[in-house]
């Protein structure tokens, strides 16, 4: 199956520093993995997002501080994200593709597509920029299928080993979206517990450190999965961050490549069942460049089938 790829080189210049977990070789890593993989696989140029698009989730004052600060060198937002000269456009740029794979799937144009962008997205909340991230980009996907093609359920799952407070907190009054997250616990961001629901439309489970393949297939298809079949989407969105892998520096999670293609067959088997098969699937976290690669390569190759 043809799965295009949204990518651009802007999402290269955001600079991170010579020490940051979220640095530019990530990216490399990932799409030199793809084009090695694939040669015949189908890359577009990420757009920018618009200003509109991205006010349907973030606030004035989070546009204003990553667009309007325009630093001369890197300052940080918060502990861990930083802001470069360059980090603007990549922002953009990363947002940007998921709303353009959101219309290239939702148009019929294909049926999944990938966006290999940076930085990740899905802590950014309404307001605040943080851990690592700056716009929720597959938050901006989501209002945007919403509002432009008025889509009435939205299937978002994230299997990053960092819980997506960002996603969870813009959503968790909105029926039309479904999220589902497993994720490490205790680990940043102190979020994620079961007992957080929304309005019965978010589904946390957290998983123990050390906690290995059988736990993480065991739970998403006994505790997640059937909460995302029961939703019937008309589109699943994936938040396909890959530091739950063993080798991955800054989690204790035990995943190999195989339970990430493991995950993807599964959630392509429920939008083939309820929503024509449409997946818009954006990377997220993955910090270990080996593990990355082999990690993101499953992945994409689940989506192709």
């Amino acid at each position: 199956m043809n799965v295009p790829v949204f990518s651009h080189s802007a999402c290269l210049a955001h600079d991170t520093g010579p020490t940051h977990a979220e640095c530019p070789a990530r990216l490399t890593a990932v799409t030199a993995g793809l084009r090695e993989t694939w040669p015949d696989l189908e890359w577009r140029e990420a757009p920018r997002a618009s200003r509109g698009q991205l006010l349907r989730v973030h606030s004035e004052s989070l546009l204003h501080a990553v667009l309007e600060t325009k630093p001369h060198e890197r300052i940080w937002l918060d502990p861990d994200t930083i802001l470069s000269p360059a980090s603007a456009e990549a922002g953009l740029r990363a947002a940007g593709a998921v709303v353009a794979a959101v219309e290239l799937v939702l148009n019929g144009e294909a049926k999944r597509a990938f966006c290999a962008v940076r930085p990740p997205g899905h802590h950014a909340t309404c307001s605040a920029a943080m851990g690592f991230c700056l716009f929720n980009s597959i938050a901006v996907g989501a209002a945007h299928a919403l509002d432009k093609f008025g889509l009435s359920r939205i299937a978002i799952a994230d299997f990053d080993v960092h819980h997506g407070n960002g996603t969870q907190a813009i959503f968790d009054l909105e029926p039309r979206v479904v999220f589902a997250s497993s994720h490490q616990m205790p680990l940043y961001p102190d979020s994620g517990h079961v007992s957080e629901r929304g309005i019965n439309n978010i589904f946390n489970a957290p998983l123990q450190p050390g906690a290995g393949s059988a736990q993480f297939r065991e739970t998403w298809r006994t505790r997640l999965l059937p909460h995302l079949d029961a939703f019937r989407p008309q589109l699943v969105m994936i938040s396909a961050g890959f530091d739950a892998h063993r080798r991955d520096p800054l989690a204790q999670l035990q995943l190999e490549a195989e339970d990430f293609e493991w995950i993807t067959r599964e959630l392509v088997a429920i939008a083939d069942r309820h929503a024509d098969g449409r997946i818009v699937s954006s990377l997220e976290g993955g910090y270990d460049l080996q593990g990355l690669r082999e990690s993101v390569i499953a992945h994409v190759g689940a989506l192709r089938g």
